[in-house]
């Protein structure tokens, strides 16, 4: 599964539903229009009433509210967008480049890896089929218990590895897939945020509902800042990922060396990352604050939790359960 995919179908989605804007434009300025009606007319009966000179300046806030109604997608989302692209941009290109660094000291560290196993000659036969021929070669017909222990030990090898991969894909899938729920919850606030951003000015007119302007820029400008949070969180995980693949490679160039094929630190390290996704709104409300969104950041704090023990207590079992047999047999 291509994850970058699905992020790049998400990213079309905003754009596309970007035109449904203009489907609450000719709502938002009815109701605006109502609001500028009222508010203008109870500020100029009040002075009035009171013998007190007109303030027009304060008079020109709904019109300036219709006016951004007006051209909603591209006075206030455009301008939004324009000043918040760079910040993603910038970002992303950080993210890019630990990737890349990450995918190569991997790609060595697992060559080393294989040399080393290859180098010893205890090890040699179990991950090399030319060494393990030759050594079956140098064995006679009366070392059969021998070679049927060769070819169990390395049966367990292989299964033993093959779990060990599988626990790391399986982790690696719940790493990514965390990081897609964060940006589909964000691709759909972004987009009832923009859909019904027009009503949301238009309500702002209305004396005692001022608050709703402020409140649904500082919401929009939040949940916008979860990409390149989470950016940032996904390049220091891969520059931790980079550091200890750097301490793997200098030890594996070590001839004395011999790797014990051990992911335990991985998996909890994925673990931990999994956990972290899910953070991401809380540090995003850091950065500007935004109210009413508590309730959601602790529900998905909650099923982090509960998703990383999943994760741990499933991967713990199996460990578990595979150690048993090896030693049963």
């Amino acid at each position: 599964m291509d994850f970058d995919n699905l992020h790049q179908i998400l990213r079309n989605l905003y754009v596309d539903m970007m035109p449904l804007c203009s489907n609450m434009i000719g709502v938002a300025k009815g109701i605006a229009g109502m609001g500028a009606l009222f508010y203008v007319a109870h500020r100029v009966w009040q002075a009035l009433s009171r013998a007190e000179p007109i303030d027009v300046y304060p008079l020109l806030r709904p019109f300036a509210i219709g006016l951004c109604i007006m051209f909603f997608p591209s006075v206030v989302l455009g301008t939004i967008n324009a000043v918040m692209s760079p910040v993603v941009t910038g970002t992303h290109q950080i993210l890019e480049t630990q990737t890349f660094d990450m995918n190569r000291y991997r790609a060595e560290k697992d060559r080393l890896e294989y040399e080393a196993m290859r180098r010893n000659p205890e090890t040699a036969w179990l991950v090399d089929n030319t060494a393990f021929d030759q050594r079956l070669e140098e064995l006679g017909i009366l070392d059969a218990p021998q070679i049927a222990g060769m070819y169990i030990e390395r049966g367990f090898y292989n299964a033993k590895k093959a779990i060990q991969d599988f626990f790391r894909w399986l982790l690696e899938m719940l790493f990514q897939a965390a990081a897609l729920v964060i940006d589909t919850i964000r691709t759909f606030f972004l987009v009832v945020l923009a859909i019904l951003g027009p009503i949301a000015f238009a309500i702002s007119v209305y004396d005692g509902f001022q608050s709703t302007l402020t409140q649904w820029i500082t919401r929009y400008i939040s949940v916008y800042l979860w990409l390149p949070v989470s950016d940032l969180f996904s390049s220091i995980l891969a520059r931790i990922q980079v550091l200890m693949l750097t301490k793997d490679i200098e030890a594996l160039q070590n001839p004395n060396f011999v790797p014990d094929g051990s992911n335990t630190v991985y998996v909890v390290f994925m673990i931990i990352g999994i956990i972290g996704y899910f953070t991401i709104p809380t540090v995003a409300g850091w950065i500007i604050s935004a109210g009413g969104m508590g309730n959601y950041n602790r529900a998905m704090n909650t099923m982090a939790t509960k998703g990383a023990a999943w994760a741990g207590g499933a991967a713990g079992a199996a460990a578990g359960n595979v150690a048993g047999r090896l030693m049963g047999k």
